[in-house]
Parts: C-alpha cells; sequence; structure tokens
C-alpha cells in the first residue's frame, strides 16, 4: 500500500493487507502521535486495510487556550 509521510513529504510503499497499527509499527511511528486518513475518513488503529490502500499519516497537532475569559 501506498502511505503518504509529512516532515518531510514522501510516499512509502508497505507491504499489505495490514492493520494500522503494524503499518505504523513497521514504519516505527507511535500511534498516539499521528492520526490516520483513508480517502476523507480517519481510520482506528485496527481497521484492516488492504494491499492496494493509500494512506495519510499526519502528525497530531494541538492548539493552544487564549487568555481570556469566556461569557457563561
Amino acid at each position: 500500500m501506498k502511505v503518504l509521510l509529512r516532515n518531510p513529504r514522501r510516499t512509502v510503499e508497505v507491504s499489505g493487507p495490514a492493520t494500522v497499527n503494524v503499518v505504523l509499527d513497521r514504519l516505527d511511528i507511535h500511534r498516539e502521535s499521528v492520526i490516520v486518513v483513508r480517502g476523507d475518513e480517519l481510520v482506528p488503529g485496527d481497521t484492516m486495510l488492504a494491499a492496494d490502500d493509500e494512506i495519510e499519516v499526519r502528525p497530531v497537532i494541538s492548539g493552544g487556550a487564549l487568555d481570556r475569559e469566556v461569557p457563561s
């Protein structure tokens, strides 16, 4: 399957079928640090991926809180 990675942006081939967790393990990527997208959908770690699937592995991004009061 084709796996699109970022930082740096590149595509790698991984043999399948395999679950998302197995693919990430093969690439030495920690599951908690990324989200995995197939098409327009997020896919959980136990999802079985086909050999011809194309997925994208995106880093998790966290936003900060504003320093202001929120009206109640």
